[in-house]
């Protein structure tokens, strides 16, 4: 195995976190950022109030994308497993 087989496969696993967080990322992002709005116009700290919208959020994303989500990820996994006689050899 080389040095640039090693990067490659690092490479591609990164790439692939990336892709599987940010659809749960950019949707928690925003609603913290409305709620934190919301907090700011009406001098409202709770820390649940927080929370509880960003759950629903990821909540909301996986029941739409989930799906496809651990299907992109298996597809991953199977290819390295199916490479790795050649990776090795």
């Amino acid at each position: 195995m080389t040095p640039e087989t090693i990067y490659t496969i690092g490479q591609d696993a990164m790439v692939m976190a990336v892709k599987l967080t940010i659809p749960l990322l950019l949707p928690t992002l925003v609603v913290g950022l409305i709620v934190a709005m919301f907090q700011a116009a009406t001098q409202i700290n709770e820390a649940t109030l927080t929370f509880v919208p960003k759950v629903i959020a990821i909540a909301g994303v996986l029941l739409l994308a989930g799906h496809a989500m651990l299907q992109m990820f298996l597809d991953y996994f199977k290819d390295l497993i199916r490479d790795i006689p050649s990776l090795i050899g």
